[in-house]
């Protein structure tokens, strides 16, 4: 395979919404109405919708009752359950949001459903389909607000209207520019109750690339990195980090693509892969550190390859007439002048992926370049953390040039998992 020079390649144009926080409140920047009805109003970017295909899964809901103080319905609740019935869909939707649905009526569970993947039926109707007359003079929760359009599916409002429900509470409004409150109106248009807003922030959390690719359209960026305990940067992650259920098996779940250096494959001779039951494999972008650590590097198994590309500098290719082994069953090489991040966001944005994430592992000289860029130009939004029980490390610190911006992490949260502590924040 020939590589493919690009030259003087403009970057891609950053909008000034990617400094938006990724649980920023949506009525700020679109048009939304409250639940008395008053509208507040604001703008939203255009966007371009690509469609991906995924795994297709359902199951049966079971009864559950719940009242909050006082014996009314609990609004949260339910809206809580909305989003972990859309979390079976993790790593199976994007481009689409994860979407979960709940029909309630005299305090019980009905139905529920959620999006399997892009082209299939929205949560809305596989809920409808689960609670069946049942659904009639029902609350329907879902956790994004229903769309009004046809696109590769049916309006999702139709879908409620026909079935005659008699209130519906939307988690938070859809950022997608042809859905935007519109869900909301045509409801409230054919006199049926709805609440916008119940655990907004929980509802954005779930869909928090979604929302930035509809808002700014660039990928939300993560980057993720080990530490010693004495604060130097580890080639190796913690002990069940990549098995199934840990952070970093889960990761590669949760993004459409992970960037790492060649030189991490050339030491580990193995690639990232998650390990969840049924999980989508991100796509691999493999940036070239040196030409003899490109030519090394093994050769991908043929469905890993063919989800893979290999960005390289012009100055790291040595041979042009000498074909890597990695380059093969269609991996491709782009060779720029100057490896950035602005390439490697408008190639993801290119391929539909709304979430990249850089994991900053090897001797990755690189990588450091690219979050660099990545933190002057904004075009990184959170930060993934993992301490380990370990005393080592290649760096002393993460310092990425005397020019780099000063910022504080926000919304920062912890866990432990067996012997490491992983600390995840955004950036603001």
């Amino acid at each position: 395979m020939k590589p493919v020079q690009v030259q003087n390649m403009k970057p891609m144009i950053s909008s000034p919404l990617h400094h938006l926080p990724p649980f920023c409140p949506l009525k700020n920047s679109l048009t939304i109405r409250s639940s008395n009805g008053n509208p507040t109003h604001g703008s939203c970017k255009s966007f371009k919708r690509v469609f991906g295909s995924h795994i297709v899964w359902k199951s049966k809901c079971k009864l559950v009752r719940c009242e909050g103080s006082g014996g009314s319905i609990d609004d949260g609740f339910y809206m809580r359950k909305c989003v972990e019935v859309a979390r079976k869909a993790v790593g199976c939707t994007s481009p689409n949001p994860m979407v979960g649905c709940v029909i309630v009526k005299s305090g019980q569970i009905v139905g529920q459903g959620f999006h399997p993947k892009a082209g299939q039926p929205h949560a809305e109707v596989f809920a409808l389909n689960d609670a069946g007359k049942l659904a009639e003079d029902a609350t329907a929760y879902v956790s994004l607000e229903p769309c009004n359009h046809y696109g590769r599916t049916p309006p999702c409002t139709e879908a409620l209207i026909r079935a005659r429900v008699k209130r519906v509470v939307v988690g938070m409004v859809d950022p997608n520019p042809i859905v935007v409150s519109k869900g909301v109106e045509r409801l409230r248009e054919t006199g049926i109750d709805v609440t916008v807003g119940v655990e907004e922030k929980l509802c954005q959390k779930l869909n928090e690339a979604y929302i930035h690719k509809m808002l700014t359209g660039n990928p939300f960026v993560t980057l993720r990195y080990s530490l010693g305990f004495n604060g130097g940067i580890l080639d190796s992650l913690g002990d069940g980090a990549k098995s199934s259920g840990g952070y970093y098996s889960q990761l590669l779940q949760e993004y459409d693509a992970v960037v790492i250096s060649s030189n991490l494959l050339l030491k580990n001779s193995t690639f990232p892969t998650s390990h969840e039951p049924g999980a989508k494999q991100p796509f691999l972008i493999i940036v070239a550190e040196t030409w003899s650590s490109l030519v090394s590097l093994p050769a991908l198994p043929p469905q890993v390859a063919s989800r893979s590309i290999v960005f390289a500098a012009s100055d790291v290719i040595e041979d042009p007439n000498t074909k890597p082994n990695v380059l093969q069953q269609g991996t491709e090489l782009v060779v720029f002048d100057q490896v950035s991040l602005y390439p490697i966001l408008e190639y993801c944005t290119r391929m539909g992926m709304c979430s990249v994430f850089l994991d900053l592992r090897g001797n990755c000289g690189a990588l450091y370049e690219l979050v660099e860029v990545g933190m002057e130009n904004g075009l990184l939004q959170k930060v993934v953390m993992e301490v380990c029980s370990v005393w080592g490390g290649r760096k002393k610190s993460l310092a990425l040039g005397a020019q780099s911006k000063y910022f504080r992490l926000e919304d920062l949260q912890s866990r432990v998992f067996k012997e490491s502590v992983v600390v995840e924040g955004y950036i603001r």
